[in-house]
């Protein structure tokens, strides 16, 4: 069977037909493989993170293929399923990292200026984002590091659009406060 030609709705109704990962669940895996790890790089920092978190949200997407209503497009539904999950095992790696009692102590090498000062500046908007709650950081990225709309954000998390506009505009204004000086 010919797949390529169906959108990701259709392949979704025949995914939650087939009795296992199917030709269906394959081409929509293959379709949004990317973008999936692409998006949880995003949200969780570091490749091996990311690894996990990645195979986690298409064991997810697997367990729970007949649960897409299409009352939005299939790739927000995905994309809500894997902020979800990369929230999830942020916030467990955030209580793991607390029980840790690791002592790191910054080790000292000579770099130049401007390298010094791009490393910085990565630094302190990680650090930056850090002071928000682990949703509103993920609203923000989504919003302006992945360009997604209003409409895209309040289905994946849950809200209407005017309470998704009011907590990234909260979170920039808790940004504003707690770092006044722009670099």
């Amino acid at each position: 069977m010919e797949l390529s030609g169906h959108s990701d709705e259709q392949l979704a109704a025949e995914a939650a037909r087939e009795g296992s990962d199917g030709p269906a669940f394959n081409e929509l895996l293959a379709r949004h493989r990317d973008r999936v790890w692409h998006l949880c790089y995003r949200l969780m920092g570091n490749e091996q993170d990311t690894n996990d978190a990645a195979q986690e949200v298409f064991v997810r997407l697997f367990l729970n293929r007949a649960k897409f209503e299409g009352r939005s497009k299939y790739s927000t539904w995905v994309h809500g399923v894997a902020v979800r999950t990369c929230l999830t095992l942020r916030r467990s790696r955030g209580r793991r990292a607390k029980r840790e009692t690791v002592v790191e102590t910054p080790v000292e090498t000579s770099t130049t200026t401007s390298e010094s000062s791009a490393t910085s500046s990565r630094l302190d908007l990680m650090q930056m984002l850090e002071v928000l709650s682990e949703e509103d950081r993920a609203m923000l990225i989504l919003k302006h590091a992945e360009n997604y709309s209003y409409e895209d954000l309040a289905k994946m998390f849950d809200l209407s659009v005017s309470a998704c506009k009011m907590r990234l505009s909260r979170a920039r204004q808790r940004l504003k406060e707690q770092f006044p000086d722009p670099m």
